[in-house]
């Protein structure tokens, strides 16, 4: 596996980006990535098949002059804010490998992701749990499941020989944004319990380099990509990622 990290200016080329490598690998041009890139200011990010206006406030959006994107695959809504980590996973799908379906490929890449986050707390506590289908939470020993706290969502989009699979942790964000910018969600899971944004999420308090290096160990994603398909990043973006009819599908 290799690695690659991002560093555009423009959101839209940001979220361009896992659609445009996922497409990439599919068509022969490389083997799996993992995928590296942090977010320089504050925008929303809705799943694909959400409302905007079910989900964000758009009004305080507009106040702070915050922007609303739409990514390729499902989950719920997320402000990406400076002192988070996104990471994309881009694997190959096989028949008999953890990746060969939905359910396998997200309890595979969600383990060893929980593993590699547990390393780069460097100890026992707090825990690091699976939470939902695809979330990490972090909850001290003993505690009871509604005091599990959301570090990390991640969500999965597949195609015939590729998948991807991304998420974003929260390392040292200001969380109080997130209430501000989101509505309450409309689908949450169980273990939420019906908590505020701002008394369900917390940071991990690491650096990200740390995270980084974990999530790399983990993966064994040790070569870089030479020449990533940078044009048809910036086309994607443009021409789907930058548009209304895009990102206000629904």
């Amino acid at each position: 596996m290799r690695r690659l990290e991002l560093n555009f200016v423009a959101p839209a080329e940001q979220l361009a980006a896992d659609e445009a490598l996922l497409d990439w690998c599919e068509a022969g041009a490389d083997d799996e990535l993992l995928v590296f890139w942090e977010p320089r200011a504050a925008f929303v990010v809705v799943g694909y098949a959400n409302k905007v206006a079910a989900e964000v406030n758009q009004a305080a959006c507009a106040a702070g002059g915050v922007p609303i994107f739409r990514r390729c695959t499902g989950g719920g809504a997320v402000v990406q804010l400076p002192g988070g980590l996104n990471y994309s996973l881009i694997l190959r799908i096989a028949e008999h490998s953890p990746t060969r379906s939905i359910t396998a490929a997200n309890q595979f890449i969600m383990e060893r992701n929980r593993a590699a986050v547990q390393a780069a707390l460097g100890g026992p506590h707090p825990t690091v749990s699976v939470c939902g289908h695809t979330d990490l939470a972090v909850s001290e020993p003993g505690a009871r499941p509604a005091a599990f706290l959301k570090v990390a969502g991640n969500a999965q989009r597949r195609r015939r020989h590729f998948l991807l699979f991304h998420g974003t942790l929260l390392l040292n964000c200001d969380l109080r944004r997130i209430g501000e910018l989101l509505r309450p969600p409309s689908l949450e899971p169980e273990y939420r319990a019906h908590r505020p944004h701002e008394a369900f999420v917390t940071n991990l308090r690491r650096p990200a380099a740390v995270v980084q290096a974990a999530l790399a160990r983990a993966w064994g994603a040790d070569g870089d990509v030479a020449n990533p398909p940078l044009a048809e990043i910036e086309k994607l973006a443009r021409e789907k990622y930058s548009t209304h009819a895009w990102n206000y599908k629904f």
